[in-house]
C-alpha cells in the first residue's frame, strides 16, 4: 500500500469521478483506474462502486478513506516536523477542542508564539471530549483542550486557572424563565438536551448528573447534541432544555435566555497531551509558552 496510491484513492473518493480525479492528478484515466483496481486486488475487497455517472465507496472503501486521511495527515505532519530548523522554527500545531470561551487563552499563547515564529501554523479540530481524545490517541492532534478526569497513565495535563459555569438554555416565554435560578427538581420532569460528552462515562458529565441527583434513565432525555449552537435551535423549537456552559451563545435579541443552576456547578479545563509524547520543535515551544503564561497567571491570582 503506497502513499501515492492512497492519495489517488482519496482524490477519486472526493471527486466521485475517475475523469475529474485523473485531471487533478495529471494522470490518464486508464492509469488511475488500473492503480485502484490493483489496490482492490491487494486487499481482496471491492472499495469502489463504479456507477455510470458517479463513483461511490463501499463500506470497506469508507473505512479506507478515513484511515487514508489519517495516514496522509500524519505523513504531512512528520515531514513538517523534520524539515523545521532550530534557527527558523516552523511547522503545524494541531489542537483538538470543545466549546469554551476559555479556549481564547490558548489562542492568546498561539498569537504570542506566532509573532516570534511566523511560519508556525495552528489548526483547530472541534469536537466533544471523546472525539478529541481519540484524535490525540491516534496522533492526529498534538494537544487536547478537554474537561474531566483523564487517565494519568496515558496523559499529561496542564490545568488552566479558569472554570466554566453550567447554565440552562431555555425559551424566554417558558415559565422557568421567570425564576432567577434553576434547581435540579425543576428539571426532573422536563425534556432535557445533553451534550454527547455529558452522557459519556468518565467525563465532566458526572458533575452535572450528580447535581441532577438522578441517574440518566430516570430523566426525560429528549435528545443530545455535539455543538451548542445546534442545540439552541432545538430549544428554540421547543424540543427541550439544553444544559451547557455559560457565555458560549449570545442570547441577546433572540427568543432564548439562560439561567444559572442552583447550587452552582463549575468545571475546570486543562490542556492534555500523550504521556511520553515526542514533540516537534514547534509543539515543544508552544507548550513552553503555555506553561510560562499560566505560571504567570497563577502567580498573579495567588497575590490577589
Amino acid at each position: 500500500m503506497e502513499l501515492r496510491v492512497l492519495n489517488y484513492f482519496l482524490t477519486v473518493a472526493r471527486e466521485e469521478s475517475f475523469s475529474r480525479a485523473a485531471e487533478k492528478l495529471h494522470l490518464s484515466q486508464p492509469t488511475l483506474s488500473r492503480q485502484l483496481k490493483d489496490l482492490e486486488e491487494e486487499f481482496g475487497k471491492q472499495l469502489l462502486i463504479r456507477e455510470p455517472r458517479r463513483i461511490l465507496l463501499t463500506d470497506d472503501g469508507e473505512l479506507l478513506r478515513r484511515r487514508a486521511e489519517e495516514i496522509l495527515s500524519l505523513v504531512e505532519k512528520t515531514e513538517g516536523e523534520l524539515l523545521s530548523s532550530n534557527e527558523d522554527i516552523s511547522g503545524d500545531i494541531r489542537i483538538g477542542a470543545g466549546e469554551s470561551v476559555h479556549f481564547g487563552l490558548i489562542m492568546e499563547a498561539a498569537r504570542q508564539l506566532q509573532k516570534q515564529h511566523p511560519r508556525i501554523r495552528f489548526h483547530i479540530a472541534t469536537g466533544d471530549g471523546s472525539t478529541t481524545l481519540t484524535r490525540l490517541d491516534r496522533g492526529l492532534i498534538d494537544f487536547a483542550f478537554v474537561y474531566g478526569r483523564l487517565d494519568p497513565a496515558k496523559y499529561q495535563e496542564l490545568p488552566l486557572p479558569v472554570r466554566d459555569q453550567w447554565v440552562l438554555f431555555l425559551r424566554k416565554d417558558d415559565e422557568l424563565a421567570k425564576q432567577e435560578t434553576i434547581t435540579a427538581a425543576d428539571l426532573w420532569q422536563r425534556p432535557l438536551l445533553f451534550s454527547r460528552q455529558t452522557l459519556s462515562p468518565s467525563t465532566h458529565g458526572d458533575e452535572l448528573l450528580n447535581w441532577l441527583q438522578k441517574p440518566v434513565n430516570e430523566l426525560h432525555v429528549a435528545g443530545s447534541y455535539t455543538l451548542l449552537y445546534n442545540a439552541t435551535l432545538m430549544v428554540k423549537e421547543g424540543l427541550g432544555y439544553a444544559i451547557s456552559f455559560d457565555k458560549l451563545i449570545n442570547t441577546t435579541g433572540t427568543d432564548l435566555c439562560t439561567r444559572p443552576l442552583e447550587p452552582p456547578i463549575y468545571t475546570e479545563p486543562s490542556l492534555a497531551w500523550k504521556k511520553n509524547q515526542v514533540f516537534s520543535k514547534a509543539s515543544q515551544l508552544f507548550l513552553q509558552t503555555l506553561q510560562e503564561k499560566f505560571a504567570a497567571t497563577c502567580s498573579s491570582t495567588d497575590k490577589t
